[in-house]
């Protein structure tokens, strides 16, 4: 059987590249709106962060998404981030 390729993405947060599905993905649509792309398929501008609570806690303390996908990121946006990691473990 042939090995199939892992594909890698980077936190924003730790600058490390991991493979995809250990990234949780968020997506700024045209419309400016922010969301969670559990499928990593929506279309929008995309930014990964580790499946970690210390790198989410890091973008937030350094607005870390807020400059990668140019839009204002509510406080609660971070909060609902841990919830739904807190939902996947």
């Amino acid at each position: 059987m042939k090995n199939r390729k892992v594909p890698l993405r980077k936190c924003i947060a730790s600058q490390e590249m991991k493979p995809k599905r250990e990234l949780i993905r968020i997506v700024r649509s045209k419309e400016g709106e922010l969301s969670i792309d559990p499928t990593g398929k929506q279309s929008g501008r995309g930014a990964y962060l580790s499946k970690d609570k210390e790198c989410i806690l890091l973008a937030k303390k350094k607005n870390i998404l807020e400059n990668h996908l140019d839009v204002k990121v509510p406080e609660s946006f971070y909060d609902e981030i841990l919830v739904f990691l807190e939902k996947e473990q």
